[in-house]
Formats: structure tokens, sequence, C-alpha cells
């Protein structure tokens, strides 16, 4: 809620005049009942009251008591928690980052995947001890914090950890939700917990999800990332969400000691004859068009427009598939899988993980090489049945689109091989991060390219800071 100009103490008409304030949670928001107006509420004329968003409940707290005004605090309804006590002993970086954060109790760590995020988080709430929410994107994550949960926790007996999504509602002391269902739920969980860990954080400034941390009182919030920058910018909302960036080390800084030595080989390779004639041909048809409009391309804001005129204009319809099929052509190259067949050659000892941007060329590489695959049509239990066997070096290779990328835990491996992706950095992080776990081996991340192309440019994009 925006915050308004003072309202005169008579506009409250069901309220006692007091010097006493009064606090409580309403679905999502404190309302505060008394004659003092509070930087980031507003009048609420169904309730009478002023209210804020329930983000803004720590805020409120600190004014109150800055101002010395009496207040009756009746937010949080918190579940009972137990002592909560983890048996970790925390890398250097790791002390380094949650000594940061528990200067304000909030705010983001930005660390490398592999880097072991997930223990500060766990050692924060050993050092708090009070209940938590922690919020993740998927459901094989709700199962991987579990499990880290539940390994690190000192106790024999150890400790019911509750789960609120989809497939079960059962609130505990500490309790793992998904961002979907924190959104769905958030004005019944929002006074529940005084802890909130945003794994994946990155997703918390999208539309909807966002609304979780606002209709949320729990003053101390954490959030966990290795990719702090969104493409489109609403990074900038974190600091409000959550707390802004209050530690960061990148990859290289941790490899050697903390991650596997690594290193980025870009091969570029030529489309064959009759592949670069249909690149050639529709791309043409894409600059065509865009020339005829004078229309600059700076950005992929800028694609973008020519995407939403497709959907009245039958040209810019024409320019957008032939756009899409000329990187099509680029990504799914022949010639790629020439190169790749001499990767495979060459790294028949190692852990190999291949990643493409397009399920068919995921079908074709696993028909062709044997290769098990992964892509988002693959069932949870087969999933689990490639993965299982990939660590156990049963499989040696495994190849899959983007559902890798992240929210998975993936087992070791020390070969990336890049056939296609996006220009996002967080998409390259993410697959980086899928070699680096410390191995005797050094780690190799190779990029495939179409010569050429603006495949060239999407390569350069995604691996700016790599």
């Amino acid at each position: 809620m925006t915050e308004t100009s003072h309202l005169h103490p008579k506009e409250f008409k069901y309220h006692v005049k007091t010097d006493t304030m009064l606090l409580q949670f309403y679905k999502g928001t404190v309302q505060l009942q008394g004659q003092y107006h509070i930087p980031n509420t507003s009048w609420d004329e169904r309730s009478h009251s002023y209210r804020a968003q329930a983000l803004y409940y720590r805020d409120i707290i600190s004014y109150l008591k800055e101002s010395q005004i009496d207040y009756i605090d009746d937010v949080l309804n918190l579940i009972p928690c137990p002592e909560l006590e983890f048996a970790i002993t925390l890398r250097d970086y790791q002390e380094q980052a949650l000594s940061r954060w528990l200067k304000d109790k909030r705010g983001v760590v930005v660390l490398p995947t592999g880097s072991g995020k997930t223990l500060i988080a766990l050692k924060a709430m050993d050092v708090l001890n009070c209940s938590t929410l922690i919020v993740v994107p998927t459901l094989d994550l709700v199962d991987q914090w579990k499990e880290t949960i539940k390994k690190f926790f000192v106790s024999k007996d150890g400790m019911e950890v509750g789960e609120y999504t989809g497939r079960k509602k059962i609130l505990k002391a500490v309790t793992i939700t998904t961002y979907d269902s924190a959104y769905i739920n958030a004005d019944n969980l929002g006074n529940r917990f005084k802890f909130l860990v945003f794994d994946e954080v990155h997703h918390l400034p999208s539309e909807g999800y966002r609304h979780i941390a606002e209709m949320c009182a729990s003053p101390y919030r954490l959030g966990l990332t290795a990719t702090y920058e969104r493409e489109d910018g609403l990074h900038f909302m974190l600091t409000r969400l959550v707390g802004g960036k209050v530690y960061e080390v990148e990859t290289s800084v941790l490899a050697g000691e903390h991650l596997s030595e690594y290193e980025i080989k870009k091969l570029k390779v030529e489309m064959l004859p009759e592949e670069q004639e249909k690149y050639a041909e529709n791309i043409e048809i894409f600059r065509n068009y865009i020339r005829s409009h004078r229309i600059r391309m700076r950005s992929p804001e800028d694609f973008q427009k020519v995407v939403y005129r497709s959907g009245y204009d039958p040209g810019a319809w024409r320019a957008v598939k032939a756009r899409n099929e000329a990187r099509k052509i680029a990504y799914n190259s022949q010639s790629k899988i020439e190169e790749l067949a001499k990767l495979l050659e060459l790294h028949r000892e190692d852990r190999i993980i291949i990643f493409t941007r397009y399920n068919d060329l995921v079908y074709t590489i696993s028909k062709q090489f044997f290769i098990p695959c992964i892509t988002h049509k693959t069932d949870k239990k087969e999933r689990t049945e490639i993965l299982k066997k990939f660590k156990a070096g049963v499989y040696t290779a495994i190849v899959s689109s983007q559902v890798l990328d992240e929210g998975i835990d993936v087992p070791e491996a020390n070969i990336g091989i890049i056939l296609s992706g996006t220009g996002s950095l967080r998409e390259y992080t993410q697959r980086l991060g899928r070699i680096l776990r410390p191995t005797d081996k050094n780690a190799v991340l190779y990029e495939v390219i179409s010569s050429g192309t603006a495949e060239i440019r999407t390569s350069a994009r995604r691996s700016r800071k790599g």
C-alpha cells in the first residue's frame, strides 16, 4: 500500500482515542488502530483503521519504538519452535556471508551453484532458533531441502519438517513450500513464521510471487541465488522485498579450493551448405521486415516489439516465424552433432552433461549415441532413476533440455557441452555450476556455436561474466 498524508484523529469512527496503538494481522496486512499515522500505512474506510502491507511490520515496530509510542502487538501468531541445532561447519566464505547477513537479518546471498548456499540458511536457522518458512521453486527442491534438514539436524529422533504444497499441507516450525503455494496461501501463512528463506530468490520479483514477501510479516528474510540480476531488470525490487545484496562471490574465486578448477572452450562449427542456404533465406525475410519498418534491433526487448506486432500484422508474423526457423537451423545443425561425436570420444573416461534448447535435438542425440535423455516429459520416477545411474557411473553421459538448469539435484559431472541455449546469464551460470562440484578432475564447459549466425551474439550475451 502507498503512503498517504496525515489523517486527522477524528476520522477514527469506531476506535476509542488512546495513546496506545493496536496492531493486528489481517489477510496479509497489518491493521493499526490508534491516533497516530505511521509511515507506510494508509487509511482503510472498511476497517476504520490504518493498514499496511505485512512486509512493513518490522519497520512499523521500529518506528513505534523510536517514537516512544506505546503499542499492543497482536500481529504474529508463530508456530512453536523446538531447539534448532544443525551440525554444520561453514567454510570461510560461508561464514562471511552469514556474518554479513546477521548484521540486519535481511538480504540476499549470491553464491555459485554447488557452493553450499543451503548450509548458510541452516546455520542462520540455528542462530535465530525461530519458526521458519522456506520458499522454493519446485517440488524437487522441497524434497531436497527436507533431506538436507534431516541430514544435518542434531537429534537422534530427527525433526518433522512441514510441507505446504499442492500434495500436502502440514505446518511445522520449519515448513517448506513452493512459490506457487506460498502465493496462493500467503494471507494464511503470513504471520506464522518469524524467518523467511527464499531459495532461488530471483523468482521473487515476478508478478504474483512478489506478493508472498508483501503479505508476510516475517521480520527476518534471507534470499539465496547464484544469479542476482534478472533479464527484465526487476531485481531492483529485492531490496524492498527481502533486502539487498549483502554478499557475493563469483565462481572464479572459489574454483580450485572449494569448486573444481574449470575451463571454458567455445568451438565454432560451419553449418552444412544446405543449412547455410536455408538459414540465409529465413534470416533475410526477418531483416527485410525490420528494415522496411525501420525497426532497430538493439536488445531482446526490441524483438518483443516485433512479436507484439505479429498479432495483427501478417508480415511481422512471417518475419518472427522465419527468425525462429533460422535459429532452429543454427542450433540444431548437423555439424554440431559431428562435433559432439568428437567430444564424446575425447572424454570417454569423464562424466558428461549435454545441454540443448530444443527437445527434438535431445531425442536425436539420445537415439544416435544411446545416451539417456531428460526433458519436461520425463516423469519424476524415470528422471530419478537416470540420475541415480549417472551418479553410480552406470551412465557416463546424459542429455537434457532446460529442465536440469535449476531445481534438480544433479550428480557430479566434470564435462558440460552446450549445443544450444538462450542468452540468459542465469541459464549459463546454472549450467556451469553443474560441472563444478569438487572432483579429482578439472571441469571443462564446451559451447558449440554455429559460425556466421546470431548464435555468436547469443553466446557472448550469456557468458559475459563467464
